[in-house]
């Protein structure tokens, strides 16, 4: 089985295993993060259906996305993570599932869960190489699981096409044969306005995630000109945890890239929230 390569080790997280370790030790015990390191819960309730985490360098929403992936080993165990990111790229077509190549990162590989892929495959979805090649969406999300389960299976997704009517079929088509998976949204928000304009529109945007409410989430994003790059895989992810009759959300944590930089002239928002049964 042929590798893909990751395509952003060395820029959006560290390029070596040991530094990488360090790194997202680091992202726990920030005065963003957790505070603590996780440890897997063996016997976890398995309440969570689905996660929101940022996909930024680690630098700067790692200590944001500790705090959805220290919820998840809380959790306990599970088979295979979904992995849902928008296509910044361009490349493939409007929904692309990976190939059966594992994943590459500096912690080692990540298997492809191939049946589950071929089941899904079909209508808007397609399996393609091209879209996953150069996205970092997915990626980012690989090494905070194999901290934490190093033998986690994924299904790596990336949505070009972020509609309503796609994110529907993406969602339903998820809950269909998603057992014992978890759904991570990939996805930061507003992208680069001032910090108190910022704020403002994720809020609004928080509140429709936290009211399992897609529509109203695709409502805001245009009344507010919202320039959240992952609504769709997050409208998808809302639709598939509430398929799985998830009945909450709520919001583990909130920071910008202006909490890492100083500088709150122009902020990226970054969340991670979490959708339970």
């Amino acid at each position: 089985m042929e590798r893909r390569k990751p395509a952003v080790a060395g820029m959006f997280y560290a390029g070596e295993a040991k530094q990488l370790e360090e790194q997202i030790r680091w992202c726990y015990q920030h005065k963003i993060g957790p505070g603590v390191l996780p440890q897997v819960n063996q016997e976890g309730p398995r309440r969570i259906a689905a996660l929101v985490v940022p996909h930024a360098g680690y630098m700067y929403s790692g200590p944001v996305a500790a705090h959805a992936y220290g919820e998840l080993a809380r959790d306990g165990v599970f088979d295979t993570a979904v992995i849902i990111g928008p296509n910044h790229t361009g490349y493939g077509p409007p929904v692309s599932l990976g190939t059966d190549k594992e994943w590459h990162t500096p912690l080692g590989e990540v298997e492809v869960n191939w049946e589950m892929t071929q089941k899904l495959a079909g209508g808007v979805m397609q399996i393609d190489e091209s879209a996953h090649m150069y996205e970092h969406s997915v990626e980012v999300q690989l090494p905070w699981l194999q901290h934490l389960y190093p033998r986690v299976k994924i299904v790596p997704i990336t949505m070009l096409a972020q509609d309503m009517n796609t994110a529907y079929e993406v969602g339903r088509a998820i809950a269909k044969v998603a057992d014992n998976t978890i759904i991570i949204a990939s996805s930061d928000f507003t992208h680069y306005e001032p910090y108190s304009v910022a704020k403002e529109k994720d809020f609004s945007m928080i509140a429709a995630i936290i009211g399992l409410d897609e529509k109203d989430l695709y409502r805001k994003r245009n009344l507010l000109q919202c320039s959240m790059c992952g609504y769709g895989p997050v409208a998808a992810a809302i639709v598939a945890a509430r398929e799985k009759k998830a009945t909450e959300a709520k919001l583990l944590k909130y920071a910008t890239s202006g909490d890492s930089t100083g500088d709150f002239s122009s902020v990226v928002g970054y969340a991670s929230l979490v959708m339970k049964l």
